[in-house]
Formats: structure tokens, sequence, C-alpha cells
């Protein structure tokens, strides 16, 4: 099956691995709404948006997916194959859920709630819990990755001479650091997002592997 057949294939169980897609990402995007509250930093791709949103006069939701759109066109280009239900959830949902929540936070919480040192610190576990096993899920569904996910997997098919561990870790590692010089949020869930959504999506995949063997 050529890569432009299996765009938006439909997998064993799709309705099964649509659950986990939409749920995972509902749950990264809750998840990704703490960590920008508490401002202990956030995975790469957040990190981008928070700064790109420095300069202009658009929401992070709105940023992510416009910074996403710019991706997309190259995972278009080289390998549409790896577009699915889970590119498109993830690349325009993610960052307006992240934006909903915060307001839902805003109108449940007393004002300054999250400037608080010990509730920051309270929250960091289980907000970086969430959004990893959110992460882990919809990228476990098999539907499809988000451009800043895919890309990746796309440069280390062609550029031979470096591994996937090693074009990923140059690629966070960038985008990390485009980020902070934009003024993005870069802080120790940042480091924990690098080190533990491997791990995470293969015990995830183990757990959940049932619902869509």
């Amino acid at each position: 099956m050529s890569s432009k057949m299996k765009c938006f294939a439909r997998p064993p169980k799709f309705r099964n691995r649509m659950i986990m897609m939409l749920c995972g990402v509902l749950a990264q995007g809750i998840g990704l709404s703490l960590l920008r509250e508490i401002n202990l930093g956030t995975d790469p791709c957040s990190c981008l948006t928070q700064g790109v949103t420095n300069f202009v006069p658009l929401s992070f939701g709105t940023c992510q997916l416009l910074c996403h759109l710019v991706t997309f066109v190259f995972v278009i280009k080289y390998d549409p194959g790896m577009i699915g239900f889970g590119t498109i959830g993830n690349m325009c949902f993610l960052g307006y859920i992240s934006d909903f929540f915060r307001w839902i936070w805003s109108l449940l919480l007393p004002v300054r709630f999250f400037e608080v040192t010990v509730n920051k610190y309270i929250l960091l576990i289980p907000s970086l819990a969430v959004f990893l096993l959110g992460a882990a899920a919809y990228m476990c569904a098999g539907l499809g990755s988000s451009p800043y996910d895919a890309l990746p997997f796309i440069i280390s098919g062609r550029v031979k001479k470096f591994s996937f561990k090693v074009v990923r870790m140059i690629w966070d590692i960038s985008f990390m650091a485009a980020g902070f010089l934009l003024g993005g949020d870069v802080g120790i869930v940042t480091i924990l997002v690098a080190f533990f959504l491997g791990p995470i999506i293969t015990w995830v995949q183990r757990k959940l592997e049932v619902l869509i063997a």
C-alpha cells in the first residue's frame, strides 16, 4: 500500500483506537493546561508555541495550530502516510483544549492559586502524569502522529547516518532552544518529558494493546 493510500487508513479495532486517541488528546490538553499554569516548564513543542505568543496577538491554541501547519507541509510532501485522525486531533485541538481548561481553572480556583509555590509542586507530578499518559495514549492508538512527532521519523529515514534517537534528541533540543530564546517556558518539566515520555509510551502500549490488537 502506498503512503498516500495509507493516509487516514482504518486499522483493526478502529473504533477503540479512535476513542483512545480522543481521550488521549483530551487528557494531554488538560495536563498541558496545568503545566502552563504552574510555570515549571512544558514539552519542547509547547515551549516554542509559548515563545511565539509573546510576539503575536493570538491565543496559544491558534499559535500552536499555525506552528503545526508549517511542519505539516513537510509531512505532506515527504510522507503523507503518517497523516491520520490522530494527526488532526493533536494538531488542531490540543492547544485549544489547553486554553479552554485554563479558562475553567480561572473560574474554579482562587486568584493567584497557581502562583503559590506549594501548590505548584503539589500539582507538578499529577499534571505531568496526565500529560504524559494522554500523549502516550494518543500515540499508541496508531492513527497518525502530529507533525512535530512525525518529522523526526521522516528525517531519520532519510538521513541514514543518524539514528532516530539522535534525530529526536536534536529535534527536541532545537525546539526547546528556540522557545527559550523567544521567552517560552523551560524548566524541570521539559527535562522530565524528555526522559519519561518514551518509557511511558511503552508501558501504556502494553496495558492497552488488548483494546487495539
